[in-house]
């Protein structure tokens, strides 16, 4: 199966990785949890291409984020018929920007960062239900000043299922450190996405490279399915 970032390796790279060995996959366990990444209006954007809806959403990943939250709806949809647990982050400040790292480093209203702005929300595609978990954080990783670990602790959860974005940003961030603390962790190819491509394909390469798997909806939609019907037959 291609990957979205063999067309940007050369000779060189493609000798690297075959030498060095990487790319193995980790394998995945079986209490899964789904983790959407900051799938809020800031950081999804319009459903037009990325440069038209800049003005509006400057944070936004546009049309190509849209295509990724499509195939997240449906894995969604999925999980919660397989009765996977569901959770979100929120990618927010409280009160003030003053202690946002980002902002410091891009020009933009911060306003609309701030929590209680209808702009740091959750997309209305994909609200969370209240049986759904939402974890706060204001940092790219979900685990840095949150409750995270304690709470896939409690759930004896062992592998994290990651979407949403920005694939560079939160979602590397988040996959790295959940590997670090020894869950098993997929990341969904195109279920991800990010404002600049380059970013959005060597965040996927180094991930798939080190530290995760990396795979398409189809391969976790016959995971999800595997892991219920092998509960059911417990």
């Amino acid at each position: 199966m291609k990957h979205v970032w063999e067309d940007v390796l050369t000779p060189v790279d493609k000798l690297v990785i075959e030498k060095g060995g990487y790319g193995k996959s980790r394998g995945l366990g079986n209490k899964p949890l789904l983790v959407i990444i900051d799938t809020q209006h800031n950081y999804v954007g319009a459903d037009k291409p990325i440069e038209d809806q800049l003005e509006e959403w400057p944070s936004g990943g546009g049309s190509l984020a849209w295509e990724a939250i499509r195939k997240i709806v449906s894995l969604r949809k999925l999980a919660k018929e397989n009765r996977i647990p569901v959770l979100y982050t929120r990618n927010v400040q409280k009160k003030t920007s003053n202690f946002d790292s980002f902002a410091a480093k891009a020009s933009r209203d911060n306003t609309k960062y701030i929590d209680g702005n209808p702009a740091a929300d959750i997309i209305s595609e994909l609200t969370p239900d209240e049986d759904d978990l939402v974890v706060d954080k204001s940092y790219a990783s979900a685990f840095f000043g949150t409750p995270l670990i304690s709470y896939l602790i409690k759930m004896g959860i062992d592998t994290l299922i990651i979407v949403g974005g920005s694939t560079s940003g939160c979602v590397r961030a988040t996959a790295v450190d959940a590997v670090t603390r020894n869950f098993n962790v997929a990341v969904i190819e195109d279920a991800v996405y990010d404002r600049i491509q380059l970013s959005h394909k060597a965040g996927l390469l180094d991930l798939w490279m080190k530290y995760c798997d990396v795979i398409k909806t189809e391969e976790v939609e016959k995971y999800l399915e595997e892991i219920c019907k092998e509960a059911n037959q417990a």
